[in-house]
């Protein structure tokens, strides 16, 4: 499993890093591979804006930095996260170019993501 910089950083608003468990997780620091790749999901992003229905956020930041570094990193082939408002984006961006991971929404059981049978 790997962990953003920024994801961190979120956390750390309301939590401490000594509470996350980094010795099991590799860290991903935000690089230049990952800015210019922000740059173009964030034009979708803005162009397509009206269309969202996103509660009140700041959506550039966050969610389109997490994505392209989850684009750019060869190894990363899933992006979890239980943020809908997130989900939509990504899905928004799936129309529009494609991402190189899938989104795994953990509000979402585990066998109707996988389709697995749950027996």
């Amino acid at each position: 499993m790997m962990i953003s910089t920024i994801s961190i950083a979120e956390y750390c608003v309301g939590g401490d890093v000594h509470e996350l468990p980094l010795k099991n997780i590799q860290i991903v620091p935000f690089n230049l591979d990952h800015s210019k790749r922000t740059g173009e999901f964030a034009k979708i992003v803005f162009q397509n804006k009206g269309k969202l229905k996103l509660r009140e956020r700041n959506i550039i930041p966050n969610d389109t930095k997490l994505f392209a570094q989850a684009d750019c990193e060869k190894t990363v082939e899933f992006y979890l996260s239980s943020d809908s408002e997130s989900l939509k984006i990504y899905k928004l961006l799936k129309q529009v170019t494609n991402p190189n991971f899938h989104f795994i929404d953990l509000n979402t059981p585990y066998n109707e993501t996988f389709g697995i049978l749950d027996l």
